[in-house]
């Protein structure tokens, strides 16, 4: 079976990039969209999520550009008091479907869950068989940085008969108390897993880390969308940055300045993906004793670990909880607009559904590619020191071409997912004059300070 569809573009991965450039692109320009995602609904990998998991970011930093995520409060209990909220896994999935309704009740955006771009402008059904032919469409890829998680990928290492692994997303579901746990990876899920078993009653002593690197990670505190503290946050960054000679030093002024985080002040981490973490979090973090830093498991069996270097005991009915998959993706910069395809990619420094979003306005109300290009060039994901630092450069780069357009400034101000936002109306302080004057005088020696570090 097949079918026509009249679509002017052809979005291909239905996750929180390609719903927030979509978003953006129809709320700006008559065209209609298809909308394609492997899954059965939109909301990419938070549909597959483990159930504990909370954004590590304020909600209103996530989504789409048009609709808030969540309301926009601060918490009013717990050891976040104050900040603000997080959405849940439950509320971003219940966000994404209602964001997508209104996309269909608007007749511009077609959705073809289930199914799989095959190329040639084709989408195949995975359920079906149907095929759609979409002649004409401007493809839109927004599966290039598509994460991996635990749910969907086996364990890095061999398991053998005996062993008891499960990933991270049946942590929650466990029938049978093991006499230890051992959490296998360094990034944020594990972070979160180590969190999550803590706070049901289980003692630190019964919680083995392997944690192959040690990473650094932002002060949820001061990653917060209030501008004279998100800006305050920036200029403090680019200060630092100015004066440092080394990414060490760069890193640990950061740290002593309450921007960065790392879990053993006595270690130097070499991994910066930097997730925000609470610093209540990070309390809890360091009562885990029992740390492993023997590189990555090469294999699991009953009662042993193995690594390059040798073995290591562990209960015989321990649990060895997956969370070790790669997470965020590192392929090549590409020009986000070329023949092929336009592929989303962060524009500014880290957050992803504003550099998607930014990429649909540019792509509704610019002509030409080559001036689409030229305001958003595209920055990486960070993952080192160094990668951060380069981040960081391009990333403030291309913020300061984008927000050169007075359009571009004017709607940006008004979409809650920009961290640097200063909302019309908001009140002056003394505060916000002094980011902003830091901010003017310090960016630009930073950003060459910061190139020569890379």
């Amino acid at each position: 079976m097949s079918r026509t569809v009249d679509v002017d573009y052809l979005v291909v991965g239905a996750g929180a990039m390609g719903m927030a450039f979509t978003d953006a692109l129809i709320e700006h320009a008559d065209v209609r969209v298809a909308m394609v995602d492997r899954r059965h609904g939109v909301g990419g990998h938070w549909l597959e999520a483990y159930p504990f998991v909370r954004l590590h970011q304020s909600s209103a930093f996530y989504g789409v550009p048009s609709t808030l995520l969540g309301g926009g409060q601060l918490q009013q209990r717990g050891p976040e008091k104050g900040l603000q909220e997080r959405a849940t896994q439950a509320e971003i999935c219940a966000y994404y479907a209602r964001i997508l309704d209104g996309m269909v009740d608007s007749g511009k955006v077609e959705f073809f869950p289930n199914s799989e771009y095959v190329g040639d402008g084709a989408v195949v059904s995975r359920i079906s068989g149907e095929r759609f032919e979409m002649p004409g469409a401007r493809i839109v890829d927004a599966r290039y940085l598509a994460p991996s998680i635990p749910a969907e990928k086996p364990p890095p290492f061999g398991v053998g008969e005996g062993a008891r692994v499960l990933p991270v997303n049946d942590l929650a579901r466990l029938e049978e108390t093991p006499s230890q746990y051992v959490v296998v990876g360094s990034g944020k899920t594990a972070t979160d897993a180590c969190i999550w078993l803590l706070s049901r009653g289980v003692d630190p002593d019964a919680i083995c880390w392997v944690r192959p690197r040690d990473p650094w990670m932002f002060n949820r505190a001061v990653v917060q969308p209030d501008p004279s503290i998100f800006l305050g946050m920036a200029a403090d960054t680019m200060q630092i940055a100015e004066r440092s000679k080394s990414l060490e030093e760069l890193f640990l002024g950061l740290e002593d300045a309450d921007i960065m985080l790392r879990i053993d002040r006595s270690v130097m981490p070499t991994m910066a993906k930097a997730p925000t973490l609470a610093t209540w979090e990070l309390e809890q973090l360091r009562t885990l004793e029992n740390v492993v830093r023997r590189g990555h498991i090469q294999h699991v069996d009953r009662g042993s670990l193995t690594f390059a270097d040798g073995s290591l005991a562990i209960a015989d009915d321990a649990l060895v909880v997956h969370c070790a998959a790669d997470g965020l993706k590192y392929p090549p910069l590409l020009p986000v607009w070329r023949p092929e395809a336009i592929t989303l990619q962060p524009i500014r420094a880290g957050f992803p559904c504003f550099g998607a979003a930014v990429t649909g306005y540019v792509e509704a109300t610019r002509d030409t590619d080559t001036e689409k290009n030229r305001l958003c060039p595209p920055s990486p994901f960070p993952d080192s020191m160094a990668t951060w630092a380069k981040m960081n450069v391009l990333g403030t780069q291309a913020a300061m071409s984008f927000s050169s357009e007075p359009d571009i400034k004017a709607w940006s101000d008004g979409v809650a997912l920009n961290p640097a936002r200063v909302p019309p109306g908001y009140p002056a302080s003394a505060a916000l004059d002094d980011a902003r004057e830091r901010l003017a005088r310090h960016t630009k020696p930073a950003l060459a300070q910061l190139a020569q570090l890379i």
